[in-house]
């Protein structure tokens, strides 16, 4: 079985979007996102999950008019939130079964 990893391009994700380059560089200078590949800004490759909080946080700093330093720190919120979501699902599942065969 073959594991594929979508990628988008920083030109590409640029045209999609509608952002600079250079918005691009302070998104991933604020570790927003990190290039997957490629050394210089132009030749950045980006996986699905980057692609996805990039796009999150472009639209918390248009839609909120936040700089990027507020939306850095936003989206760090954000992720500490999914994951705290998960990991409670997660501990939900195993009181479950537990419960279930404790009782």
């Amino acid at each position: 079985m073959s594991t594929s990893i979508l990628r988008i391009t920083a030109r590409e994700f640029c045209e999609r979007e509608g952002v600079t380059e250079e918005q691009v560089v302070t998104i991933v200078e604020q570790g927003i996102a990190r290039p997957t590949a490629g050394g210089q800004a132009r030749d950045w490759e980006f996986d699905t999950t980057s692609a996805r909080w990039m796009h999150k946080a472009i639209r918390l700093h248009r839609d909120l008019d936040l700089d990027w330093v507020a939306t850095a720190m936003l989206v760090d919120l954000l992720r500490q939130r999914d994951r705290l979501h998960r990991e409670n699902q997660q501990l939900r599942q195993q009181l479950q079964r537990f419960v279930a065969e404790d009782g």
